[in-house]
């Protein structure tokens, strides 16, 4: 398979320019997805004295903040797609709930596998099957195929990947000195950075596809 290519700093800025344009849209929709995942957190510690209560709160919490993580990979790209994101996409995906759920359980197995094996194999294997989540929900693959997907795309570029990476982690890190106020424009900036790249590996990858099945 050819290299695939992409630029961490035209990523960055199509993310920053995004986030400038559409500021007061982020900004409720990161209140918004706040409120919904502490909110049920914050009412679980209440009412720790009854173990039912608390054991519900608790998984309407983890339930929401996957539902919602899904929306926002959705508002991401849509964004890249030239479309207005909008609040109703936060629970969009629903049907896609379990779908993600296993595909984030096996990421997180490959993850603890790769951690045993002394690290170096946890890092390379969470570059390769990154964009599992996306291709759940911009495609609605199942797990198995998102992973290999993931796998495909990123094949060649990891290295660039990596360093993308750590820079989205610098932006995280600037925004939390911030007083925290920066992490409304950091973490708009990265979310969409990230889909950007997405679309971008993706669309090398079909066009590869098609030209080969062209020949």
């Amino acid at each position: 398979m050819a290299t695939q290519k992409f630029s961490k700093g035209e990523a960055i800025r199509f993310g920053w320019d995004t986030m400038k344009s559409n500021l007061g849209f982020f900004i409720g929709l990161l209140i918004v997805v706040e409120l919904l995942c502490y909110v049920p957190v914050i009412l679980a510690e209440l009412v720790k004295k009854s173990v039912l209560l608390y054991i519900i709160l608790t998984l309407t919490s983890s339930v929401i903040s996957i539902l919602v993580g899904m929306g926002l990979i959705k508002i991401a790209l849509e964004f890249c797609d030239n479309e207005r994101g909008e609040f109703a996409d936060l629970f969009s995906c629903s049907p896609l709930f379990f779908k993600y759920l296993f595909g984030s359980i096996l990421y997180g197995l490959i993850l603890l596998g790769g951690i045993i094996l002394l690290i170096i194999p946890g890092i390379i294997w969470a570059i390769k099957f990154q964009f599992y989540n996306y291709f759940i929900v911009d495609k609605g693959l199942g797990p198995i195929e998102a992973l290999k997907r993931s796998s495909a795309i990123t094949s060649g570029t990891k290295w660039n990947l990596f360093l993308f990476d750590l820079l989205l982690g610098l932006i995280y890190l600037l925004g939390f000195l911030c007083l925290f106020i920066g992490l409304f424009a950091a973490v708009p900036t990265v979310m969409v950075a990230q889909a950007f790249v997405y679309r971008k590996l993706l669309a090398q990858t079909e066009i590869v596809q098609v030209s080969g099945s062209s020949t």
